[in-house]
């Protein structure tokens, strides 16, 4: 029963949630039982097989072309250096080793979702917890910016020149902050919230910290809509094919404006903001829905 507006609504929280750190699945559970009503009913999660889940999973598909779009010439340079590290079977240029750092950083992402996206979803994708999450997500966010160790800001420089800086992070430290995205599993939780955290304190500035956050999330976003097209074929997506190109069209436009407007805003902006909304939204969506 997803109507256009139920779709085009639900489309545009997915592109500026799952980019600002604020959870875009913790979002998509509280704003249709906030709404309640028939939002409440057609919008659901939970269900064993969900309509609504496949939807917005599959919006994950527009989100990720957006940061495909914008990211353009990063991907490029990635995509190549991973060519020539296979070619030539060594890790060297600032190329090769940023697009191992990709790959590392995503794996614990991948395998976790494959084991415990169903078990996450069906036991906490209820709205009161996706609020007790999302008060963590902003303590997350607050306890990240007491820790993070104290780095020069880089002045705005090219995108190679990033990428290059980037590039000069261990291995082992990529890793560990990819991990930190096996977190965002939890309805309320940010992917993007938790990888710059995971980065700050491993000593990247704001900038950078929410660029590889950009970059380490686009294979996964892609991979978890990719996964869901299929559903959107079959009876899970019948009658609903205007909705989910209505709602695609809104999470590109509302992906890539954020992801604008974020990669901008970190040059000289933190953290905190976002806490102090997850911690208020949260307590607020808490107290109710249990009244």
């Amino acid at each position: 029963m997803l109507s256009y507006l139920e779709a085009v609504v639900v489309g545009a929280f997915q592109g500026v949630t799952e980019l600002f750190p604020v959870s875009s699945l913790g979002h998509s559970v509280l704003v249709p039982a906030l709404v309640g009503g028939q939002w409440a009913r057609d919008l659901s999660v939970s269900a064993p097989e969900s309509p609504y889940l496949a939807f917005i999973v599959g919006l994950h598909v527009a989100t990720a072309a957006a940061l495909l779009l914008f990211f353009w010439r990063d991907w490029v340079r990635i995509v190549g250096g991973f060519v020539t590290s296979l070619r030539h079977r060594r890790i060297q240029t600032p190329a090769e080793r940023l697009a191992w750092l990709v790959v590392l950083g995503t794996i614990p992402v991948g395998v976790a979702g494959l084991l415990l996206e169903h078990l996450f979803r069906t036991v906490l994708g209820r709205p009161i917890p996706a609020a007790a999450f999302l008060i963590a997500n902003g303590a997350i966010l607050y306890l990240g910016e007491r820790l993070r160790r104290r780095v020069a800001v880089p002045v705005e420089t090219a995108d190679a020149e990033t990428d290059d800086r980037l590039a000069r992070m261990p291995l082992g430290r990529g890793l560990l902050v990819g991990s930190a995205q096996v977190l965002a599993l939890l309805p309320g939780i940010s992917r993007s919230g938790v990888t710059m955290v995971a980065g700050l304190v491993r000593g990247l500035s704001h900038a950078d910290a929410a660029r590889f956050s950009f970059l380490l999330a686009t294979p996964v976003i892609l991979a978890a809509g990719a996964l869901k097209i299929p559903d959107l074929a079959g009876p899970l997506g019948a009658g609903i094919g205007g909705q989910v190109l209505a709602g695609s069209a809104a999470s590109f436009v509302c992906a890539y404006l954020a992801v604008r407007f974020l990669t901008r805003y970190f040059h000289t902006r933190t953290l905190t903001p976002f806490a102090v909304y997850c911690v208020v939204f949260g307590a607020i969506s808490l107290v109710f829905l249990s009244i």
